[in-house]
């Protein structure tokens, strides 16, 4: 649900206090923990090093992410990999492929250097 129109935007305001006065290109990562803040348009070109729940992510700001905030650019879970055995069995028949694919294209290339070394 959006947050009213009366209210505007909700920007930590420590964050602005930040940037403010200061050039995107002369300054390092800003540390923050405001994941609920929204991107404003001063905020442009800035890089801001926003908390996961474990380490901090970089996050550079352009002007497509501005009135997202910036935990949606910070996740907070790891993606590992769906499957159990099943999903082992065809990343194996996959790399099997790839390597037999490597392998036949790599003995037309020998075969053509020892005939050129004839």
């Amino acid at each position: 649900m959006a947050r009213s129109l009366k209210k505007g935007p909700y920007v930590f305001h420590k964050l602005l206090k930040k940037i403010e006065g200061k050039k995107p290109a002369g300054t390092g990562p800003i540390k923050t923990w405001a994941r609920a803040s929204e991107i404003s348009p001063e905020m442009v070109g800035f890089t801001f090093s926003v908390h996961n729940g474990k380490d901090f992510l970089e996050v550079f700001v352009s002007e497509e992410m501005v009135g997202h905030r910036l935990g949606e650019f910070s996740p907070t879970t790891k993606f590992t990999r769906h499957g159990g055995k099943m999903q082992k069995e065809l990343e194996q028949k996959r790399k099997e492929s790839e390597i037999a694919s490597a392998q036949a294209a790599k003995a037309p290339a020998d075969a053509k250097g020892a005939a050129k070394k004839k």
